[in-house]
């Protein structure tokens, strides 16, 4: 089956490389790439460009001008730039671990959406990783628990397999969910209108996404232990708009809506 990894972007080549290297190393390359880009500059189109060239999957670049911070759009761009029936939505600072690909196909099922978990690389570790192109996503659990002994990343557990784990006993789950690790039917998103665009600025539109997902019957399905990446450090996002966001997913909360007020329909048509 056809799998999409949507990867999101913004003026960020130097973590770009890393995760894209990330996916060159996969266990499982059956699966072609969007990389849904932010508004950045020409640097970016041209790493792209570069990778694209040498690439075994396909990579299909997706732009849009830069307003700000509009995470919402640049992914429903590019879910309708793709018809792979399955989307796993990533971002262009999470290095993939080798069987992320994998682990979310082992794990996908009909009805369901898929959450992972990240570790994530402080301030200079993650700048040791991107000047000296240190390939993490070929790293053994003995590298990782030397870097948590000295306090480059915040935990090993999640690279830790637990066979037999209980993947669906939080169905209706939303809290903590995140867009830098996820996946869905295709068709699914499409039925909720996708994200919702009225959520402007850092904030809350995948938590928007989530609930909406789950209102129209999708469950939540761990995938943790399992598909994980490696979050590289940036400074935090500007937050001037997160008490708004925090009003509109408060709105939804008292309401039944289901779709998108400004989604994805817009350029499906």
């Amino acid at each position: 089956m056809r799998i999409a990894v949507i990867v999101t972007t913004y003026n960020r080549i130097d973590a770009l490389r890393a995760v894209l290297e990330g996916y060159l190393a996969q266990s499982d390359g059956n699966f072609e790439m969007i990389v849904a880009d932010d508004g950045s500059t020409m640097a970016t189109k041209e790493l792209i460009e570069q990778y694209q060239a040498k690439s075994p999957f396909p990579i299909k670049h997706v732009w849009q001008e830069d307003l700000g911070f509009r995470a919402s759009s640049i992914r429903n761009r590019a879910i309708a730039a793709t018809d792979s029936p399955y989307l796993i939505f990533t971002d262009g600072d999470c290095i993939p671990s080798r069987n992320f690909v994998a682990s979310h196909r082992k794990l996908l099922e009909s009805g369901c959406f898929l959450s992972g978990n990240r570790i994530l690389l402080n301030e200079s570790f993650t700048m040791k990783v991107l000047k000296e192109k240190v390939p993490v996503h070929e790293w053994s659990l003995s590298h990782w628990l030397l870097a948590r002994v000295k306090g480059q990343i915040n935990r090993v557990l999640p690279l830790i397999r637990l066979p037999g784990i209980r993947r669906k006993n939080a169905p209706d789950r939303w809290e903590g969910v995140k867009t830098c690790n996820l996946s869905a039917w295709r068709d699914d998103l499409c039925k909720i209108n996708g994200l919702d665009e009225s959520y402007a600025g850092w904030g809350l539109e995948d938590s928007d996404l989530v609930i909406r997902l789950l209102r129209s019957g999708v469950k939540h399905k761990s995938a943790r232990f399992s598909a994980l990446v490696f979050h590289l450090w940036h400074p935090e996002n500007d937050r001037s708009r997160l008490a708004e966001n925090n009003r509109m997913l408060s709105g939804l909360m008292a309401s039944d809506s289901v779709r998108a007020k400004v989604g994805l329909d817009q350029y499906l048509s």
